[in-house]
């Protein structure tokens, strides 16, 4: 019997697929969100809104995919993977989606704007902690088409070394991201202190998509280690 539930269809084809979809949207969500900063910075605030009408739409679509995904995913599947492994890579991948909706929000919503002197450090940031879910969906897709092409042996030799490059920016985000604070340390005295705290939950928010993007590559290790 032929289904007519497409997304039921994606199983039939690659249990993958439905993920690979999901974390498209998370990536393309996060892809906005240097062009977001640019704006705030400039103070085009009616660019930054429209960025932020792209992200709410790109945050929502990747949860219905999540609903469809937990809905739609059979109880028993002949997969190199089980069904709580994939349930857990879906939401922490959601995740990512959902924090770039809550930095945009809160950015937009008090019309924040970085002080001149972090911009470029904040600009390098955001682009490493991008980086980092680009390549966690790299790694995600490369998964994919290892398991789906059989070559199951080659699968945890290139897992390792993609999930070591996640690391990596992850690493120097973590690096960036003390930089930031201590530059912005010293610069306390000279801004309203209600700016101040903002700034500080921005500078952790961006971490965090960068942190959320490596739990994606450690959902991954875990699935090539079993």
């Amino acid at each position: 019997m032929v289904t007519s539930n497409p997304f039921s269809a994606m199983f039939g084809r690659s249990p993958f697929q439905p993920l690979l979809a999901h974390i498209v949207k998370a990536n393309d969500c996060a892809d906005q969100l240097l062009p977001f900063f640019e704006a705030s910075l400039q103070g085009d605030w009616d660019s930054a809104a429209q960025l932020r009408e792209s992200i709410t739409r790109l945050e929502h679509e990747a949860d219905v995919l999540k609903t469809e995904l937990r809905l739609n995913l059979p109880n028993t599947m002949f997969l190199p993977v089980s069904r709580s492994d994939i349930l857990d890579l879906i939401s922490v991948q959601d995740k990512i989606a959902n924090k770039v909706r809550d930095i945009t929000g809160i950015m937009l919503g008090r019309k924040m704007r970085v002080p001149k002197t972090l911009a470029e450090p904040m600009r390098q940031y955001i682009h490493t902690s991008v980086a980092c879910v680009a390549q966690a969906r790299q790694a995600l897709e490369e998964l994919k088409d290892l398991l789906e092409s059989g070559f199951g042996r080659n699968v945890s030799d290139v897992m390792q070394n993609m999930i070591r490059e996640l690391h990596t920016l992850e690493h120097q985000a973590d690096s960036q991201q003390v930089e930031i604070r201590r530059q912005l340390f010293a610069l306390e005295s000279e801004l309203p202190p209600i700016d101040v705290i903002f700034l500080y939950k921005i500078i952790d928010w961006v971490g965090e998509l960068s942190d959320r993007a490596e739990r994606v590559g450690s959902r991954l290790q875990i699935l090539t280690a079993r």
